[in-house]
């Protein structure tokens, strides 16, 4: 009976500690920052803007077990639409891929959706003049390969990139013109 007790009471200690012991899954960059204003590079050229219209460069670490693929996201939940505003969308990407650089395409095996500029790819900053925008740049670790194509809608992917995603990390932010 005692040693079934200390058998039960280790592995209710080893089920606390475990998670807590565990890696957190992190994004950085070297581009932009928290709550920072975004430079000219990522801002969009047209549309009124006048930027560099690149992609910051992203690496995230610390995926859970069973990560098969990432998503990268960049929205824009400010934009005077109702909906917000795709900036970026990139999913299926390897498991192995744990940074994309600055102005970088994606990996091989990537798709890319058309932002709401109607373009694929990377969209920079854009906001109607005097306002101030937030730009979630997220990175999502997922439990699968998406079967989407290049062909479906931003909400559509994100609604399975949100069902399938076992964590994500974001760093968020701003532009004003």
């Amino acid at each position: 009976m005692l040693r079934t007790t200390l058998v039960s009471t280790a592995l209710v200690l080893g089920s606390l500690v475990g998670p807590a012991a565990a890696e957190t899954f992190t994004l950085t960059s070297t581009t932009i920052a928290e709550g920072q204003q975004l430079d000219a590079a990522q801002v969009f050229q047209g549309f009124g803007c006048e930027g560099g219209n690149t992609s910051p460069d992203l690496a995230w670490s610390g995926a859970p077990d069973g990560t098969e693929s990432f998503a990268v996201t960049v929205y824009d939940p400010d934009a005077p639409t109702g909906s917000g505003w795709w900036h970026w969308f990139a999913f299926n990407i390897p498991a192995d891929v744990t940074e994309l650089p600055a102005g970088a395409g994606v990996p091989e095996g990537t798709v890319e959706l058309t932002n709401d500029y109607g373009a694929v790819g990377f969209g920079g900053a854009c906001p109607p003049p005097g306002e101030v925008h937030r730009y979630q740049f997220t990175v999502h670790a997922l439990g699968t390969t998406l079967e989407l194509d290049d062909s479906v809608s931003n909400a559509l992917a994100g609604f399975m990139v949100n069902a399938n995603s076992l964590a994500s990390a974001s760093i968020t932010a701003v532009y004003t013109r």
